[in-house]
């Protein structure tokens, strides 16, 4: 069974962490399950949701639009060798990702959504 990570509303300083910024603005708070361990890439699913999601922290996401923005620099160049490398690199990045997530699914005995 999935982990309920946040129900209800909670005070926004007791879920921040060293990297967060303070706003004065209260923040919704949901119940949420979780599939995996936190993590860069938290398995969670949002309620309404039939299938869980992939939590991305902001962090490797932006190292993830950095990768594809190389990929096009290079296909710009015309240097198709380093687009090629990069674009091999950025896809088995996304496979451990999506290794991840469905392995996660597996655990929970869930189908794939595709």
């Amino acid at each position: 069974m999935a982990r309920v990570i946040a129900q209800g509303r909670l005070r926004q300083s007791s879920l921040m962490s060293a990297g967060d910024v303070r706003s004065d603005d209260p923040m919704e708070r949901n119940q949420a399950e979780l599939f995996t361990d936190g993590g860069n890439n938290a398995v969670v699913r949002l309620p309404g949701r039939r299938f869980p999601g992939v939590l991305v922290q902001g962090d490797s996401l932006h190292i993830l639009r950095s990768d594809v923005a190389e990929v096009v620099e290079a296909c710009e160049r015309g240097d198709v060798d380093e687009a090629r490398d990069s674009a091999g690199l950025l896809l088995a990045n996304l496979d451990a990702l999506l290794a991840r997530y469905e392995a996660a699914l597996s655990e929970h005995e869930m189908p794939r959504p595709y």
